[in-house]
């Protein structure tokens, strides 16, 4: 059974995973770069993690697997 899913994606593709999550009882993490800390995606997560200044972080593959260890 999957207790947690980290969503690295960003937009509405994003709100709507993290909504489905939460209909289903399974916590949502959210990765954003700083640039997008106000967006919509990390509001509605159970839970967000900064990737850092950069805008591409969502490309950076060390970032969203050292961002899924921290959570």
């Amino acid at each position: 059974m999957i207790r947690s899913l980290l969503i690295a994606n960003r937009g509405e593709i994003a709100v709507r995973i993290a909504r489905t999550c939460a209909e289903l009882g399974i916590r949502s993490i959210a990765v954003y770069p700083d640039t997008d800390a106000d967006a919509l995606h990390v509001a509605v997560a159970d839970e967000a993690v900064a990737l850092g200044p950069d805008p591409r972080a969502y490309l950076d593959t060390d970032a969203v697997i050292a961002a899924a260890r921290r959570s």
